[in-house]
């Protein structure tokens, strides 16, 4: 079942609780069933050719254990530990410390704002540079989560997670003509041009689930067309 809050306000006046953070969770494992093969062959072409294989068994493990979370910052923490565990490569512990830096960011609290979503999302996003040493426009997540989480910073708002999620597929996509100066597809230089990074499909697809747990009326988008 799909959760809704509406998300207007200064501060984002309605929360997300431990349900919602459960149903991003649980819808973005599901989005993973639906793209491993497209990030598997993304991944095939510019690094290991598992990206979409090693999430999707990542999440599936992790989601296991959500229901026994009783706060978002226990969920959070539990699909970091999962990750750490089951995700080999690079993907693995960037998302991992992902989710450890925002499970640290929302410690204590029942209800997460919208500005408590901004707020962790930072921290995260400061834990995948610290983990990976990546910086925008080296075709990694990084190039995904900066512009996001940016949206929902400068506008805690429904507003605001709705253009997350656009950014967020528009820098994916747009990763297609950088050259890779992180991880494997680095070694290729500028053959890595024309393909989009497929951790920042991942990425960008993880925002989409954030935007249709939150924000009334958001769908999926088709990305097999547009990215390959």
């Amino acid at each position: 079942m799909r959760l809704h809050m509406h998300l207007h306000g200064a501060r984002g006046s309605r929360a997300m609780n431990v349900e919602h953070v459960r149903a991003w969770l649980y819808g973005y494992r599901d989005r993973l069933t639906a793209v491993q093969g497209l990030l598997d062959e993304l991944d095939n072409r510019i690094g290991d050719g598992d990206h979409g294989t090693n999430m999707l068994r990542g999440f599936r493990a992790a989601c296991e254990h959500l229901g026994e979370a009783a706060s978002p910052s226990e969920v959070l923490h539990k699909v970091s530990m999962g990750l750490l565990s089951t995700v080999g490569g690079a993907s693995g512990p960037l998302y991992a410390t992902a989710f450890l830096r925002m499970s640290q960011a929302w410690r204590g609290m029942e209800d997460i704002s919208i500005k408590d979503l901004a707020n962790g999302l930072n921290a995260a996003l400061a834990g995948i540079q610290q983990r990976g040493g990546a910086n925008v426009g080296d075709k990694t997540m990084v190039d995904v989560w900066a512009p996001a989480t940016e949206c929902i910073s400068s506008d805690p708002t429904e507003h605001g997670v709705r253009e997350a999620s656009r950014a967020a597929r528009q820098a994916a996509l747009n990763t297609r003509q950088l050259v890779a100066r992180r991880g494997r597809a680095s070694y290729l230089g500028e053959r890595s041009v024309g393909t989009c990074d497929p951790g920042s499909v991942s990425s960008a697809i993880l925002f989409e689930c954030l935007a249709i747990t939150l924000v009334e009326g958001m769908e999926a988008d088709p990305w097999t067309a547009q990215v390959l």
